[in-house]
């Protein structure tokens, strides 16, 4: 795959293309509130603690709301959630101008903690739903371009957020956020389906008609899990991604930190940094979607492997390093490693989870990503108290490189073996022609 099948892509598929518009101006501004708010957390008080509480009381509330929104996405039409999600984060970003002009950091903690609690039913949702706007032939490319694209945003928006931010304020960037959000509701609106809805399978069989109207939320997230536990693959993607959240969580703390006490380079350093991680990631998609149609199921997880070894020790070498440049560098390397990775990841995801579950798969592995990312954040805040800002990193680095241990012991011990393909013969294939009659 090149980029004349993400071009060939985006000219047959109209649902995909709204997706991939709405996901290119959400996600800047999303970088956007993410550079303004740490940047401004940092100018009002100089802490390392605060940026870890501004973490956290964004990774609680998608703790908390995961199992709620993968039950939702299971049971209801996810292009209507997907769209209340946009216009709920449009509003209360928004509210960010006010912890500017009054500057308030526990408006920061509150408005950050709102808008996580509405984001996981709009990411879950994204990912169950594509499948239902790609063919099987499309799926993997569709998958590296959605995540390729949102590394774009974070290049782009990462390193505009923080110039923006430096040059015209703060408030310009949370107004951004807030349209954008506005501008991805509209698109997901445009999507199309020959069923009239976007509901996941079960719920169109008449068959199951009186069992789908009485909601048991508690059972049906266990089915999920149950239905994860029966894959090993699925439950082994899931666990990497915990063991690379032991050490990511701390690294999104310390990206602050680095930019703004070690190097002293300020909002638009710390625009930088995002930036060139953003690079990183890109160049690591473009690899992963080219290795995804190439290689063997065995020698997927193998680059598995050793893409997370490298991953982690770059980041080591990231945080020992005296000088921005190489600091940058070894910052892309190792942000085009895990990209491969993940591209890697997602798209046996997308290929072998059943659509009945694809929300409370999805929803459980975010919950599960946030939920480890969150006592990360907490430990690296509490440590920069303590230590040095490199040494924590050093740490950092290590426990996020540990999950290409056990993901290696799974694989040569034969607990990885590949799963048939989900065949999902009344899937919503949506593209070219048929889908703008709708």
């Amino acid at each position: 795959m090149n980029s004349s099948s993400f071009s060939g892509l985006l000219r047959r598929n109209r649902n995909y293309r709204y997706t991939w518009f709405g996901q290119i101006v959400s996600e800047v501004g999303d970088h956007f509130n993410n550079i303004a708010v740490l940047s401004l957390a940092i100018e009002m008080t100089h802490s390392g603690g605060v940026i870890a509480g501004v973490m956290l009381s964004r990774a609680i509330p998608a703790v908390l709301m995961g199992p709620i929104a993968g039950v939702w996405l299971d049971r209801f039409d996810r292009r209507r959630i997907m769209i209340a999600s946009d216009l709920v984060r449009g509003v209360i970003a928004l509210g960010f101008i006010a912890a500017f002009v009054y500057r308030q950091i526990w408006l920061l903690y509150v408005l950050s903690a709102l808008l996580m609690m509405a984001s996981p039913f709009f990411t879950s949702g994204r990912s169950a739903i594509l499948p239902s706007i790609a063919t099987p032939e499309e799926l993997h490319t569709a998958n590296s371009l959605t995540q390729t694209t949102g590394w774009i945003t974070l290049a782009v928006g990462a390193f505009f957020g923080g110039t923006t931010s430096a040059k015209f304020g703060y408030e310009v960037a949370f107004l951004f956020n807030s349209l954008s959000f506005f501008f991805s509701g509209f698109c997901i609106s445009r999507l199309r389906s020959p069923e009239g809805h976007f509901r996941a399978q079960r719920l169109t069989s008449t068959a199951n008609l009186n069992e789908t109207h009485v909601a048991r939320p508690w059972h049906e997230y266990r089915e999920g899990l149950a239905y994860m536990g029966k894959s090993p693959l699925i439950l082994g993607i899931a666990l990497i991604g915990v063991g690379w959240a032991s050490g990511g969580g701390a690294a999104q703390v310390l990206f602050t930190l680095f930019s703004e006490v070690v190097f002293r380079r300020g909002a638009q350093g710390l625009g930088q940094l995002w930036g060139i991680a953003g690079v990183g990631l890109l160049i690591g998609g473009f690899i992963g979607n080219r290795l995804g149609k190439r290689i063997s199921f065995n020698a997927y997880k193998l680059t598995v492997f050793f893409c997370y070894l490298l991953h982690g020790g770059s980041y080591v070498l990231f945080s020992q390093m005296p000088s921005w440049g190489p600091a940058l560098f070894f910052m892309g390397l190792s942000r085009a490693a895990v990209a491969v990775s993940s591209v890697l990841n997602w798209s046996n995801l997308l290929t072998h989870v059943d659509d009945r579950y694809r929300g409370r798969v999805f929803s459980t592995i975010e919950t599960m990503n946030w939920s480890t990312m969150m006592l990360s954040m907490l430990g690296a805040g509490l440590a920069s108290q303590s230590f040095s800002i490199r040494a924590i990193g050093a740490v950092s680095g290590v426990l996020s490189s540990s999950t290409a241990i056990f993901w290696g012991w799974a694989n040569w011990s034969g607990k990885l073996p590949e799963p048939p393909r989900t065949e999902d013969d009344d899937r919503v294939e949506i593209h070219g022609d048929v889908a703008a009659a709708g």
